[in-house]
Order: structure tokens, then sequence, then C-alpha cells
């Protein structure tokens, strides 16, 4: 009796650790709004916090130190009543294996986030219906951060989290809230990004996402000259996909969040390799030349 009242005492304790995914850090900021009353403001910050926080978004089995970490800026830019036009950043990031480094994965702004929100009442999301503007975008971004985690460590594993979003994207085309349908004025929009990440055209791209953090990322803690070559051998498939989708989000999205990081891996490379990234990025992304002149210049 006593061994089953420990094997159980064991088998509780171990799903009580597991933990939601996200570990978000959220800003409200209403710097441009002219009021004394600023407790809606830190109210709907509370709010978003537990809705991204507490709540599970998959069925994975997480440890709360393998939460996901990441951040969400809102900028208030107007306020009527109950109604907020804003803009929200969102970043995240992940470890790098045996280092004490994380990377980002994510790193955009989306400009069109108008929502209704009523202090104090309750965020409600369904996955089958479309509650609110608010929580379809809070929802929205959630799976695309645990989307693009779960692809940096296995090979297309973000694809159920990303049908996820894309779901949420087709609820919202019936409403007349803006982001969420193609637009030729907005080609960089939710719409445009989800329907990138869930088309079969491109996964080379997703594929070369997941062997860079795996076999290029991971593997320089143990050699760094391996991971830069496994990174360099590679990268080319960024310039077929730009050749095939000229400025796509999913992959200017993509250079948004690594264009530091290729400075710092291939400003340390071998002459050859500085000289064919730098013709690589160049001609994928022009105006990041002066950022990419570092890659020549080398350290």
């Amino acid at each position: 009796m006593k061994k089953i009242i420990l094997f159980l005492a064991i088998v509780l304790t171990g799903f009580g650790a597991f933990a939601q995914e996200l570990d978000c850090n959220v800003i409200v900021n209403s710097d441009q709004i002219q009021t004394t009353n600023k407790q809606v403001f830190e109210t709907l910050q509370k709010a978003i916090t537990e809705f991204l926080n507490n709540r599970r978004w998959t069925d994975m089995s997480v440890l709360p130190n393998e939460r996901i970490s990441c951040n969400m800026g809102i900028v208030v830019r107007k306020m009527e009543n109950d109604k907020f036009d804003a803009e929200i950043t969102i970043q995240s990031v992940r470890p790098v294996y045996k280092s004490g480094y994380t990377t980002t994965l994510l790193n955009m702004r989306d400009q069109n986030f108008s929502f209704t929100y009523t202090e104090f009442a309750p965020l409600e999301f369904n996955e089958m219906s479309f509650e609110s503007n608010l929580t379809a975008v809070l929802a929205y971004y959630a799976y695309l951060i645990i989307g693009y985690d779960s692809d940096s460590f296995a090979r297309l594993g973000g694809t159920p989290y990303f049908r996820k979003a894309e779901n949420i994207c087709t609820m919202a085309q019936s409403t007349s809230e803006s982001g969420w349908r193609a637009a030729f004025n907005e080609p960089r929009n939710r719409y445009a990004l989800i329907s990138g990440l869930t088309n079969s055209g491109y996964q080379k791209l997703r594929e070369f996402f997941y062997e860079y953090h795996r076999w290029g990322l991971d593997e320089m803690a143990n050699n760094v000259e391996k991971g830069r070559d496994k990174i360099a051998s590679t990268i080319n498939v960024l310039r077929d996909i730009n050749r095939q989708y000229p400025s796509n989000y999913v992959l200017m999205s993509f250079l948004d969040a690594k264009n530091d990081e290729f400075v710092n891996i291939f400003s340390k490379a071998s002459e050859k390799q500085r000289t064919d990234v730098h013709t690589i990025l160049m001609d994928i992304n022009p105006t990041q030349s002066s950022k990419y002149e570092a890659i020549l210049k080398g350290r």
C-alpha cells in the first residue's frame, strides 16, 4: 500500500509539474492617450498577460523551464470609450544548446490592431468561433510563437499550430477587421504571413529554419566551424525562395529576426564564406546593405 501511495504521489507531482506553453511579458503603452485615468490600461495589460500565460494552447507536455520566452508590446494610439486603436510588436526567443545564448525566432510589428475592450470583462476565446478581435489577434500570435518554436526543434514541427492560426484568420475574414485578408496595400499582414507558412511552396524555407537552428546554431556549441558551415551550405535556399516569391512576408520576417545574427556568425567566417553569404543576403534584401557590410569587413 505504501508503494502504491508513493507511486501515485510521484505521478501526481509529475502532472502538476507540467506548465503552460508561454512565458510572455506583456506591456501596454498608453503614452499617446491624454487621460488622467490609466487604470483601464493596467487592467488590460493584466488581462492579456493572464490570457496568454494561463491558458494551455496545445496538448504538449511542457515543463516550467521549457516555456517559450516572448514579449508583446501594445502601443495604444487612440481610445474612444471601449474602442482601441493600437499596434502590437511580438518577439520570441529560444535557447541555443549548451550555451547561455538565446536566438530570436520572431521579431515583428503589426500596425493594424483595433479592438473593443470593457474593463474587467473576461477575455473569451473559442477555436470554433470568432469572439473578438482582441482575443483573435492574441491567439493568432500565441499559435504563431508556438509554431515557430516547434519548427526550430523539429522539421515542420510547427504545422499543427500554424494551422490553428490559419483557422483563426479564416474565421476573421467574415468580419470587417483589418489585417485578416489579402490586400495589395497590406503585403505584411496576418493573412500574408500565415498563408505563406501553410503553403507547401515555402516548405524549403521552413526546413532551412529547422536546420539553421538544430544543425547550425545548436551545433556551434560543440564546433563553431561545423555549425557555421552547415548554415553557409544551405543559405542559398533563401535566395531561391525569394526569386520564386519576391519580397514575401515569411522570408522578410525571418530576416527581420536574423539579420544581426547573420552578421555575428559570418563576420568571423572565412573570406569566401563572408563573400558568398553577403552576396546572397544583398540579393534578397538590399535595403539592409549597411548592416550586411559588416559581414565583408570581418572581425
